[in-house]
């Protein structure tokens, strides 16, 4: 009896022992539990959004069930978050890196094409996908009322994870659970949809100039009417469709109900304080795109230059002089010929010795200019000053010895030999230079024999006086150096 007595209390004992171990535990376990995220252990459609997400909200004094609107741009593999403030307007919350998306920058045409689509797209909760298998996804609703006015087709082209594309607009899965809890939570907070706006690139005046010849910019052109229209107002534009292209803002007149996406668009209006606004900026971008394709045409048009002449001469286009172009430094060079005068016309001779241009300075010059001049430029040895004009012949010669227009000649020389002197009335005489008229295929005919060293015809042409004054090792007339003093005739 005393022995079944005491059997009883010990396992009373223990049977309390255990129940107050068992609360022990569960007290341990809640305080651990207390100090961790239990959020990141709920399902991934129900997580919030992240704490860097959530200070930028505050922030910029958004909350958390604010409506929201998102920016897609294809080149540039941005995904932008645009979330309504407390003043009204929607104000830029956070881009995101699309990690990757497929095609090439325009529309999406047909199923298969593997094209991510472009325009302007409606999201409803119904779109979002929470059992996705990349994570989580939501549906763009391709094709829209615009893309079946066209007769495109194609199903399923998402927002969602994973990092793989195959005609979507893919993220990494941490980046797909931020947008999509802040989607999530503008749908509580009473938004029944928001819209996307997909773009090849940021509408500016650089990329319109940059992509002017592509098929695409009449369509791009129609984007950028609703970029432009949020840019302005930093509200939710209202979308529609006529006569195959995208309407913004547009209020039907009385007893017209709706737009049809294929029909003739009716006489609709825009408010004018965004119509003006819109109409201002596109002034504004137009001219911009304008100064900007003129600047690219001119680059455009010396890099085909130098491209033709590459491919002529052989070489880089628009590659520098070479190193041993350049005459050496001090060595004398002719000047840039002056405009020929007049027949009869006096021409007054400064040439000077100078120093010759660098290495970098020819290297400026573009192939171009190099090889159509109309002369190379050659070193000359520096000249004796050009004697002045005389009042009179000179000692020893007679003026019945001065020929009209020619030289004269001494009647007695020291060695019997008769010396030639410069005419005064003629020596400062030029005649007109005299240029053929080759066009640029002489001029090309021309350079391609100097550099295989045979002659052109344009070169074998040459005036009488060029001739001989190179045979006498002299500047032919118009060349802007000294006249040298002249060689001894020989006898005839």
């Amino acid at each position: 009896m005393i022995h079944a007595g005491i059997s009883n209390m010990r396992n009373s004992l223990m049977r309390k022992g255990l129940r107050a171990g068992v609360l022990a535990a569960g007290v341990v376990a809640g305080l651990a539990l207390a100090g961790c995220n239990t959020d990141s252990y709920a399902p991934k459609h129900l997580r919030p959004v992240s704490a860097e997400t959530q200070a930028r909200m505050d922030k910029l004094g958004m909350r958390k069930f604010d409506p929201i609107l998102v920016r897609i741009f294809k080149k540039e593999s941005e995904l932008e978050v645009w979330k309504k403030t407390k003043e009204g307007r929607f104000a830029h919350l956070k881009t995101y890196k699309i990690c990757a998306w497929s095609g090439d920058l325009g529309p999406k045409v047909k199923e298969g094409d593997r094209q991510a689509p472009e325009g302007f797209y409606v999201i409803t909760p119904g779109q979002m996908n929470p059992k996705s298998n990349y994570h989580l996804a939501f549906n763009l609703g391709f094709p829209n009322a615009f893309d079946r006015s066209y007769g495109r087709t194609g199903k399923f082209l998402m927002v969602h994870g994973a990092c793989s594309s195959a005609g979507c607009y893919a993220m990494n899965d941490e980046q797909i659970q931020d947008i999509y809890a802040v989607a999530r939570d503008a749908f509580d907070g009473g938004q029944r949809e928001f819209q996307v706006h997909a773009f090849p690139f940021h509408m500016t005046p650089e990329n319109i100039a940059a992509y002017r010849t592509n098929p695409n910019m009449t369509f791009w052109k129609n984007l950028k009417e609703g970029y432009d229209h949020f840019e302005v107002t930093k509200q939710v534009p209202t979308v529609n469709v006529c006569d195959r292209h995208y309407v913004f803002n547009a209020e039907l007149p009385a007893g017209v109900s709706r737009f049809d996406p294929s029909g003739k668009c009716p006489q609709f209006t825009v408010p004018e304080t965004i119509a003006m606004a819109v109409a201002s900026k596109q002034q504004k971008d137009d001219a911009e795109v304008r100064t900007i394709v003129a600047k690219l045409e001119k680059r455009e048009q010396r890099e085909a230059e130098g491209s033709m002449l590459a491919n002529v001469f052989g070489g880089k286009p628009n590659a520098g002089a070479p190193a041993d172009a350049a005459p050496a430094e001090g060595t004398a060079i002719a000047a840039v010929p002056t405009p020929a005068p007049a027949p009869g016309a006096a021409v007054a001779y400064t040439g000077s010795v100078g120093t010759a241009a660098s290495p970098s300075e020819e290297a400026g010059k573009s192939v171009f200019s190099r090889l159509f001049s109309d002369k190379d430029a050659k070193p000359v040895e520096p000249a004796p000053a050009a004697a002045p004009l005389a009042e009179a012949p000179a000692a020893g010669v007679s003026a019945a010895d001065v020929p009209a227009g020619g030289q004269a000649t001494a009647s007695v020389a020291p060695d019997g030999t008769p010396v030639p002197v410069p005419n005064p009335q003629t020596a400062a005489v030029a005649e007109p230079e005299k240029k053929s008229s080759t066009g640029v295929v002489g001029r090309i005919g021309g350079v391609f024999s100097r550099l295989t060293g045979g002659e052109s015809k344009a070169e074998t042409a040459a005036p009488a006086e060029e001739v001989a004054a190179d045979a006498a090792g002299t500047a032919p007339a118009g060349a802007d150096v000294p006249l040298p003093e002249p060689a001894p005739a020989k006898a005839q």
